[in-house]
């Protein structure tokens, strides 16, 4: 069975910086995708960045190129999103996601397991 865990989330002042961590255990092979999600207050939620766990491949939303950066660490399953520059726009939970499937996908739907979610609040 897939478990996906976040951590790392926090309140930080703007301009701050945070890392978060993303831990999956039971995934088999290597044909998947690892993408992190967001949702602010009174929002849906969006899709932020994903890496593919084979080839390293990323993708970020138009709104954090530059200023958040995916990276995985196989050894561990560990996928990282550290996220610099913050502004309290990026308040949301944040939640990382599992896709079965080595296309990438920024569709909520398209994703098969969820962590429980980890809250980042940034202050004026």
């Amino acid at each position: 069975q897939v478990h996906v865990v976040e951590s790392g989330g926090g309140l930080v002042q703007t301009g701050g910086s945070l890392r978060l961590s993303c831990a999956a255990s039971g995934l088999r092979g290597s044909r998947y995708y690892i993408g992190w999600f967001r949702q602010g207050p009174g929002k849906e939620r969006e899709f932020v960045a994903a890496i593919s766990w084979r080839s390293g491949s990323t993708s970020y939303a138009d709104s954090v190129k530059g200023q958040f950066t995916i990276s995985r660490d196989n050894a561990v399953n560990t996928v990282y999103l550290q996220m610099n520059g913050l502004k309290p726009e990026d308040t949301a939970v944040y939640y990382c996601a599992v896709r079965r499937n080595s296309v990438l996908a920024t569709s909520v739907y398209l994703y098969d397991y969820w962590g429980q979610g980890t809250q980042v609040t940034v202050s004026e």
